[in-house]
């Protein structure tokens, strides 16, 4: 009996925890939005056309000026080349923005939350937005796979631990004089 009402007790514990983080999605918004047929401007490839596409993605986040709310912009690049010549099919560029009220997030858990959880949750709507632009451009829709937002982020503290690693090492070194 005691070990059931100590499960229970800390089950509500562990419960409170999790009321504790509260995000609220307040706004999404299509912020830059451009979409080129290179087929229509250029005239059809000649040849086989084998598409291969490639996506890149960035993200920006800011703190706004009411207290809890943040600003998170996914960028996504998505361009659309022939495997046989290189030459462009398409290039569709998206900005999209999300303001999230975010509470109870500790300050050292903030940074990673807004770069992966809230891109996370704006995916879906960019997922379709860009289906849809390359369907209308007259192309397949491209239905873009998940993206890892974790592995993203895990990629850009790597990419500025290597970088502040050589200004370091720049600075350590000094100018060079002849």
């Amino acid at each position: 009996m005691a070990d059931e009402s100590q499960q229970n007790g800390s089950a509500q514990a562990g419960q409170t925890q999790q009321q504790q983080v509260r995000m609220q999605i307040l706004a999404q918004y299509i912020r830059d939005l451009s979409f080129e047929n290179a087929v229509a401007q250029k005239g059809a490839p000649t040849g086989d056309v084998q598409p291969e596409i490639s996506v890149q993605v960035s993200l920006d986040a800011r703190k706004r000026g009411t207290e809890h709310q943040y600003e998170v912009i996914s960028k996504f690049r998505v361009t659309s080349k022939n495997k046989e010549d290189g030459q462009t099919l398409f290039l569709a560029e998206l900005d999209y923005g999300g303001v999230f009220h975010i509470e109870g997030v500790p300050e050292d858990q903030l940074h990673p939350f807004l770069m992966i959880e809230c891109p996370r949750m704006l995916f879906p709507f960019v997922r379709r937005i860009i289906s849809d632009l390359t369907r209308d451009g007259g192309f397949p829709p491209f239905n873009m796979d998940p993206v890892d937002f974790v592995a993203l982020y895990r990629q850009e503290l790597a990419r500025r631990a290597e970088q502040k690693k050589s200004d370091q090492q720049a600075v350590a070194d000094g100018p060079e004089t002849s």
